[in-house]
């Protein structure tokens, strides 16, 4: 069958830009990928003065993570490496634990350890911090300003987890499509380029994700995605392995789409055709379950509340968004290429787009209340606001798809007149193309006088009138669409659904790099309330400031180690919005216990480097809810005075 692609209008063409103006908008503005795991807890503690060398640095994490021997570092004032290399396992029960032995004989000064690591979702988390020997020093150290998983390799390595998506959902909601919507679509050749487009958009976004892996999780560095060692250590992670079991599954789908393309499309005879759609359906839900199940394996569901639960739910919901959005572009292709398409193909796959739409909404409710777990969490979190993002845009769609269903109905409602298929065979009937084209000249397939009685035809003039045939066959079918409103409404709707389809598929991407709003509500939560102090955890709280001058904003973090009466070691790191330390000329602490009378007690710290001031000895004589103020001068005039109460035990 040969088909033409009507000419699509302005107001096509000016949805498609919006849509794609609102991609790029919501991928520019998405941030580096930041997971579950965090550091909770390190031995020396952030800013400890201590007075031997310890014999090793250990680090506590909230959830398992994956160490190299580069994970963690400690560097001397002058940058040079001390740590052996060698990474020790702590881990005990549900304490994950990890140290870094220390070379001997180490003198005084301060140290900064360094650490990068991946966690169990598969996203990329570094940090570092500073502890001293015997007292305080200038420190030469320098750290890289680039965030794990940003940069060029970030951008890249986030393209790809997005056409990796795409690429699935029509792969298998395409052949979801002909199989149970449309068999006789196994035979058009506009749908078998859409789903074979889908498989290796898939298999082409697996490869660069493969290869991207090492500096992504890495250096940062494009080259190293060519270096076969980093290869090798990323297929033995937990995210390699996925990735190549994807590809493996690839290997099998391709021999679905062949068969569904060669097999399948040829059978005539119904018993025969109906038994391989059987064998077919069966054999491509588990691939793609199998593939579905890559992603849940290696990302947020595998790691959490309730892994065992949120597995195969993420895996029913990767197969309903497949089902209804790649089937919807499957349907779009077939309606813009296809025109012959049947109505009841269009009606069957509004019931899979309900069912699909069902299944959506309860496995997306389970996962919400899994990933953000509070109200405040919803608002107050880029996880949450993200989700109301795509909740707002699934209502959308369910809106248009609505309207789609009504125009189905319609074509269902509408006298058909003549079947699609004879539709079709008219559309290439040569003979009444020639009849029915008024261009086309009197005895113009008998010998012209030019040419003689017998003489062979002009090839010249065979094809213009071959160009002229085309032409006026492209026009018939263009006024046959036209001249159909229900199809044309439908097509509208269809075009509608998708251009938001691909805006809603782009914020499902931005929320699997993103942290789950549980967690980052509950780190927020340990940081600035104000609990009672544990011997073997310091007081720790986040004070935002305002100056009102150049530089005026940032962000004070404060450590007061033991936290208990008694002698403290106070810490004050001063930073930008963007987490850099920030240089002021003056800070100062006073702390009060008003219901004793007590106060204010003055600190003075002394600047230690860059945005990092120490006081030790810092007495506290009593228990109580204390009232910490922090004055902060930014510049000759401009300053600011902030204040939080802590429970001291």
């Amino acid at each position: 069958m040969t088909t033409t692609a009507p000419r699509l209008g302005t107001a096509l063409v000016r949805l498609l830009l919006v849509a794609a103006a609102l991609l790029g908008t919501l991928l520019a503005g998405a941030a580096p990928a930041s997971a579950h795991a965090a550091l909770t807890g390190s031995d020396p503690k952030d800013g400890a003065v201590v007075a031997t060398a310890p014999k090793e640095v250990n680090l506590t994490f909230s959830e398992q993570v994956a160490m190299s021997a580069d994970s963690i570092r400690v560097l001397d004032p002058a940058g040079r490496r001390v740590d052996t290399g060698e990474i020790i396992d702590l881990c005990s029960g549900a304490v994950v634990r990890y140290g870094v032995a220390l070379r001997a004989g180490l003198p005084d000064g301060t140290y900064t350890v360094a650490w990068q690591t991946v966690s169990a979702d598969s996203h990329p988390i570094a940090g570092a911090f500073t502890f001293s020997v015997g007292a305080p020093s200038a420190t030469s150290v320098a750290l890289p300003e680039r965030s794990p998983g940003g940069g060029l390799v970030g951008v890249l390595y986030g393209i790809a987890r997005y056409l990796s998506y795409a690429g699935f959902a029509v792969l298998v909601g395409g052949g979801a499509f002909v199989l149970v919507c449309w068999p006789r679509g196994a035979g058009v050749r506009p749908v078998q380029r859409a789903v074979v487009r889908g498989w290796l958009t898939l298999t082409g976004a697996t490869l660069a994700m493969l290869l991207l892996r090492n500096p992504y999780t890495g250096s940062g560095a494009l080259a190293d995605a060519f270096d076969l060692a980093g290869l090798k250590a990323v297929l033995e992670t937990k995210t390699g392995a996925a990735l190549t079991s994807r590809l493996l599954l690839l290997g099998a789908a391709a021999l679905f789409v062949a068969v569904l393309f060669g097999a399948y499309a040829r059978r005539t005879d119904p018993k025969e055709r109906k038994d391989l759609a059987f064998g077919l359906g069966l054999g491509g839900t588990v691939v793609a379950a199998g593939i579905a199940g890559t992603w849940a394996l290696a990302e947020h569901a595998s790691t959490g509340l309730q892994p065992g639960i949120a597995m195969p739910v993420d895996i029913l919901h990767l197969l309903a968004v497949a089902a209804w959005l790649g089937g919807l572009t499957v349907l779009l292709v077939a309606l813009h290429r296809a025109p012959s398409v049947e109505r009841a193909a269009v009606e069957r796959f509004s019931k899979v787009a309900f069912g699909s739409v069902a299944v959506l909404v309860a496995t997306g409710v389970y996962q919400s209340w899994r990933q953000v777990g509070s109200w405040s969490a919803l608002t107050g979190t880029r996880y949450g606001q993200l989700l109301l993002v795509k909740i707002g845009l699934m209502a959308v769609l369910v809106g248009i798809a609505w309207i789609s269903r009504r125009w189905t109905r319609r074509l269902a409602d509408a006298a058909p007149g003549a079947t699609d298929e004879d539709r079709a065979e008219g559309d290439l009937d040569a003979g009444d193309l020639d009849a029915d084209d008024p261009g086309r000249e009197p005895g113009a397939d008998e010998a012209s006088p030019e040419t003689g009685g017998g003489a062979e035809p002009d090839p010249e003039r065979a094809a213009q009138l071959a160009r002229q045939r085309a032409a006026v066959a492209t026009a018939r079918r263009k006024r046959e669409r036209d001249a159909d409103p229900e199809r044309s409404g439908l097509r509208r709707s269809v075009l509608t659904e998708a251009a938001v389809a691909v805006v809603l598929l782009a914020v499902t991407t931005v929320l699997t790099s993103t942290e789950p709003g549980r967690t980052e509500e509950e780190a927020g939560r340990a940081t600035t309330t104000g609990t009672a102090a544990v011997p073997d955890r310091p007081v720790d709280i986040r004070l935002p400031f305002d100056t009102g001058g150049t530089e005026g904003q940032g962000v004070v973090r404060l450590s007061l180690d033991p936290g208990r009466t008694g002698a403290n070691a106070l810490h004050l790191y001063v930073e930008r919005p963007n987490g850099k330390p920030l240089d002021v000329p003056e800070i100062r602490v006073a702390l009060t216990l008003e219901e004793k009378g007590v106060g204010p007690l003055p600190v003075a710290p002394d600047r230690i480097q860059t945005g990092h001031w120490s006081a030790s000895g810092v007495q506290i004589p009593m228990p109580g809810d204390w009232r910490i103020q922090v004055t902060v001068r930014t510049s000759e005039i401009d300053q600011t005075t902030i204040e939080k109460n802590v429970k001291i035990g």
